[in-house]
């Protein structure tokens, strides 16, 4: 466990939570593990569906950039609004500061955006709400998280049947498929080769999720990467017409049809046992019979005495 002391900024450049009580529960979770928290989120502030103006979520973001005091900024959640502030987020200036950058969903948009404009690396973990705020949390996610961020390296194995045998080394990158998608033929797309490119998401039908993996593929994005594994794809619901189309089809669809491997078992996503990914880590992965190991490398951590 890290012992030192850590600045946390907690930052909403998506959504509101609706129970302010989280955050309050986040930040005195955040100090028993030796954290400064600041807190650049106020409730107050909400405006429609996001966590304050485009201009307020914004300057946010750029204050907890800005602030010496901070290491980690950490989303107070997913939702929708990173794209809108896409065009106007000083990259160059998080990349510069040396902040690690956390939250997963929406922020993909960010890590995407942040490993293109500059290649600066970023964590897929934990966030405010849902996770360090949560009534009864899920003391997995968080361990993990506190794990992968003490570094060197960090080893995610999981046990799954099905998956091809592979042995492969690559770029680990990806996120929510929705949002992925979102950025293709945009400044805010990364072109990485040779890649290893996990994906999740919530409330998309099968149907959807190949359809966007399909586009990827188009696009020639997946030609130029090792491997696809999947996370957590769940939320939706099946129809009579789907006639037996399924989760399992479309991934035997997709294995026949995508030009890299496909895996799936991995523990991320929009559940609450969730694994920490640094986003741009040079990754090793081997799959067998049984499962899967991806031994994660040369990222940021907070290596501290």
């Amino acid at each position: 466990m890290i012992t030192s002391q850590i600045g946390v900024a907690i930052v909403a450049p998506g959504g509101y939570t609706s129970d302010p009580s989280t955050v309050e529960r986040a930040i005195a979770r955040l100090e028993t593990q030796g954290c400064l928290v600041h807190n650049y989120y106020d409730h107050a502030q909400i405006h429609q569906r996001f966590g304050g103006t485009d201009e307020g979520r914004l300057a946010q973001l750029h204050a907890a950039v800005a602030d010496p005091d901070i290491q980690l900024i950490i989303a107070l959640r997913g939702a929708y609004g990173m794209t809108r502030l896409l065009p106007h987020i000083d990259f160059e200036a998080i990349a510069a500061s040396g902040k690690i950058v956390v939250g997963f969903s929406d922020v993909t948009a960010l890590q995407m955006g942040l490993m293109a404009r500059t290649g600066a690396l970023s964590y897929a973990g934990p966030m405010i709400a849902g996770d360090f705020g949560a009534r009864e949390v899920e003391r997995f996610t968080l361990e993990d998280f506190w794990r992968c961020l003490a570094g060197p390296t960090h080893a995610i194995h999981e046990r799954a049947c099905g998956n091809p045998l592979l042995d492969v080394r690559g770029t680990v990158w990806g996120g929510n498929l929705a949002m992925l998608v979102s950025l293709l033929g945009t400044p805010y797309f990364p072109c990485i080769e040779g890649g290893i490119l996990y994906v999740e998401d919530i409330n998309e039908h099968p149907y959807r999720v190949e359809r966007m993996l399909l586009q990827l593929m188009q696009a020639g994005v997946l030609a130029r990467q090792r491997a696809i594994v999947f996370g957590d794809v769940s939320g939706y619901k099946l129809a009579t017409a789907d006639n037996g189309y399924d989760f399992d089809s479309m991934l035997a669809y997709l294995r026949a049809t995508l030009p890299a491997p496909v895996l799936a078992g991995l523990t991320f996503g929009h559940i609450d046992r969730r694994v920490t990914i640094p986003f741009g880590a040079q990754g090793h992965l081997v799959s067998d019979a049984e499962g899967f190991t991806l031994m994660l490398s040369d990222y940021p951590t907070l290596r501290r005495a």
